[in-house]
């Protein structure tokens, strides 16, 4: 599964002014980033603000994803949610054309135990014609995957071949990859870690940051898996600034004010998310000025 190595880009979903999906955008910034070099695509993940979305607007983008990709990057779907019957369906029904595999997020606000959240990602694999690559964001689900779940999962369904991990708890990390199946992926799901989680055996990044700044940071990140972490070190503290403004006041605000910057996209964001103060956005727009000079 060498296809998800390097640099995949949970790709926010632009709005119009009225608050309306923004296909028009949505393309330039699709282009942007294959142009950018990222090796693969995450359409509605969190960042895409997926939970604003109903299930027809759902339909049409990765429809629509798919089309503009044109097979040029790999492409995963993010179907995820807390009742796991409503996501096994969706999962059935979800229309694979175009896509290599789901992401799925752990269950949030239910707060499940180890064997419930086995239990629900055994049943999504069970449904999946497509590989499935487990997602675990404590700090967004309460909740968090363990590495013994992780491992089991792995070991018991050939078709759950990753999981983005961020949890970023290190001593977890150490864990899945000391006991972790060969094939199995460790990948980060942190921007700022993503350096010293590719140096314990990760094979990549699902990046915020990689909306704006793709080049550099895919760059970094194939920099890092030659073993060359001395180059790689340049370019990630040239991009610690810029990440920690990314999430400064709430992710995909920062992202979208820079991408609005960069001429791609509107920074429209749907309830109850709403736009980076005009300070922030005033420094993302100095910082996104230096990393690009």
């Amino acid at each position: 599964m060498n296809m998800f190595h390097g640099t995949g880009v949970a790709i926010v979903t632009p709005f119009d002014g009225s608050g309306q999906v923004d296909y028009d955008g949505l393309k330039k910034l699709i282009n942007y980033l294959i142009d950018g070099g990222v090796e693969y695509l995450v359409s509605l993940g969190t960042t895409g603000e997926s939970a604003t979305l109903n299930k027809e607007e759902k339909k049409k983008i990765w429809e629509f994803t798919a089309e503009t990709v044109n097979k040029r990057v790999h492409l995963v779907a993010g179907i995820g949610g807390n009742n796991t019957y409503e996501v096994v369906e969706q999962v059935k029904q979800f229309n694979t054309n175009g896509y290599d595999a789901i992401l799925s997020a752990s269950p949030y606000y239910n707060k499940p135990i180890q064997e419930g959240i086995y239990q629900h990602y055994k049943s999504i694999a069970e449904a999946s014609t497509l590989p499935i690559i487990l997602y675990n964001v404590p700090g967004r689900t309460g909740s968090n995957i363990s590495a013994e779940t992780t491992v089991r999962l792995a070991r018991d369904f050939k078709n759950i071949i990753a999981i983005k991990e961020a949890s970023g708890n290190f001593e977890q990390f150490n864990q899945i990859m000391r006991d972790k199946p060969e094939e199995f992926m460790l990948i980060s799901g942190d921007d700022p870690v993503t350096l010293p989680m590719i140096a314990l055996g990760a094979v990549g990044v699902i990046s915020v940051v990689g909306n704006a700044v793709p080049r550099q940071f895919s760059d970094m990140v194939r920099t890092c898996l030659t073993g060359d972490f001395t180059a790689a070190q340049k370019a990630h503290y040239s991009l610690i600034e810029f990440t920690r403004l990314m999430f400064a006041e709430g992710s995909p605000g920062g992202i979208k004010t820079a991408l609005k910057q960069l001429a791609i996209c509107g920074d429209t964001l749907r309830l109850p998310l709403v736009q980076v103060s005009a300070k922030t956005a005033d420094t993302i727009a100095a910082e996104l000025q230096k990393i690009n000079a």
